[in-house]
């Protein structure tokens, strides 16, 4: 057991493409297995192929089980592992020696998590664990002889996203990190594991505001329209209004009045019908400006609020 809590403690401490005594990066550059972003799909399309029966190693297959990877290194300490609904995973590994493999262990954070700074702390941390215990998974394998090529990944959901509208029926979990699963993919060729389902969707330019100002001009009140109509065109699509400000005042105060910028928008949407779930608001407040914050034309330009389906 001390063995694997030492490997445990390494992975999190250790960054990938460690350094040699001379200072030199051993091997090529690595790819990072850690899929960055907040993936937007939802559990109900992966449980829908969870067919373990249906095993073909010559297919693209995937499946999807809500296995718990932080039990990772409590099971292989075990004389007889009990993988629990991932046992016909290990089963059909043992048999099949030249099956590739692809493990995502995927974890949402606690949506009543509102810092950014927080959720990106907590997300670092939660990859870095999930990594931890799918390399003691790879260690166990080859200590059994499996000889599988497998490639280790990790992702953050949206955890609302996941859930769908079961969400708003739902009490949310205590814990900061929530793990929720493998996706397990058997092919020898890349697979789409997170497809965008507002890949191609249309596009809809910013809505702009008069510096210290949150109040939506009448002349974009067509556009709001028209985004109300395309949302709702598609129940799988969802729109992400992110407010910005110029440079003009406290960060603190920019900062609010983006993001009353984009409230002031979501409140015309839900008067259109979208429902509440569907619209997500971001502020950035003065970051990421587009115009030349010292004239009046680039402070018109920055105080905004940007528009994407997602």
């Amino acid at each position: 057991m001390k063995r694997y809590i030492l490997l445990l403690l390494a992975l999190l401490i250790i960054p990938m493409g460690a350094i040699d005594a001379q200072g030199k990066k051993k091997g090529k550059k690595e790819v990072s297995p850690i899929l960055e972003g907040r993936q937007k799909v939802r559990k109900a399309d992966y449980e829908n192929v969870w067919k373990f029966t249906s095993f073909n190693a010559k297919k693209k297959t995937m499946y999807f089980d809500e296995f718990d990877y932080t039990q990772i290194p409590d099971i292989v300490m075990q004389k007889k592992p009990d993988w629990q609904n991932f046992q016909p995973v290990v089963n059909f590994l043992s048999n099949n020696g030249r099956a590739a493999v692809t493990f995502v262990a995927i974890f949402g954070i606690n949506p009543t998590i509102t810092e950014d700074d927080d959720r990106e702390r907590l997300a670092k941390k939660a990859a870095d664990t999930a990594l931890a215990c799918l390399k003691i998974y790879e260690e166990w394998a080859a200590e059994q002889g499996l000889k599988n090529k497998m490639v280790l990944q990790v992702a953050q959901v949206d955890f609302r996203y996941w859930h769908g509208t079961d969400f708003f029926n739902m009490e949310l979990p205590k814990d900061d990190v929530i793990p929720l699963g493998f996706i397990i993919a058997l092919t020898n060729k890349k697979v789409e594991i997170f497809p965008n389902p507002a890949a191609g969707a249309q596009s809809f330019k910013d809505v702009k505001f008069f510096p210290n100002d949150a109040t939506v001009v009448e002349s974009y009140y067509p556009l709001i329209d028209s985004l109300a109509s395309y949302v709702m065109s598609n129940d799988r699509y969802e729109v992400l209004l992110t407010g910005y400000s110029d440079n003009v005042g406290t960060v603190s105060y920019n900062k609010g009045l983006s993001n009353q910028r984009a409230v002031e928008i979501k409140k015309m949407l839900l008067q259109r019908g979208v429902p509440e779930y569907r619209i997500e608001v971001v502020a950035r407040g003065e970051n990421e400006p587009i115009g030349d914050n010292s004239t009046y034309e680039g402070r018109i330009a920055n105080n905004r609020v940007s528009i994407k389906i997602q």
